[in-house]
């Protein structure tokens, strides 16, 4: 009988450690739903102390392609986007550029050497009011 009445005490107990995990994922759409540049952040464990990441990069119906990038601590460093190119982005976080077409739905590291912005600022992956969004640049 006190098994039984202890049980929604145990999941709510439980609820803390839930919390401490991420499964998000957020889009920076070029041209509506079909062509986006979308991060994804995953942290199984509340143990950890990297989320995963991984960006896809869509232009349906030709292709879509999810890449794993370098993990990321649990407090989003925002990923800043620029225009680099017909169909080509340059995505910026922390020490870590990457090249992103969505001509071949290709993600890849970029070592910048010239170390600025390679084009147009179009936002930024970031926490807004504790979730991941995009926001546009100027905003």
């Amino acid at each position: 009988m006190l098994r039984a009445r202890m049980k929604p005490f145990a999941a709510l107990a439980l609820l803390p450690l839930l919390a401490a995990c991420e499964n998000s994922a957020t889009a920076y759409m070029i041209e509506g739903s079909q062509h986006a540049l979308i991060l994804v952040r995953e942290k199984p464990y509340f143990w950890q102390r990297t989320v995963n990441q991984a960006v896809i990069a869509s232009r349906l119906p030709h292709c879509q392609n999810r890449v794993a990038i370098h993990p990321d601590g649990t407090e989003l460093t925002p990923m800043e986007v620029f225009a680099a190119g017909d169909h080509l982005w340059a995505l910026h976080q922390g020490s870590h550029w990457y090249l992103a077409s969505t001509e071949k739905c290709r993600v890849q590291d970029w070592d910048n050497t010239a170390g600025g912005a390679p084009g147009t600022a179009m936002g930024a992956f970031r926490f807004k009011d504790g979730v991941a969004t995009f926001v546009p640049a100027g905003k």
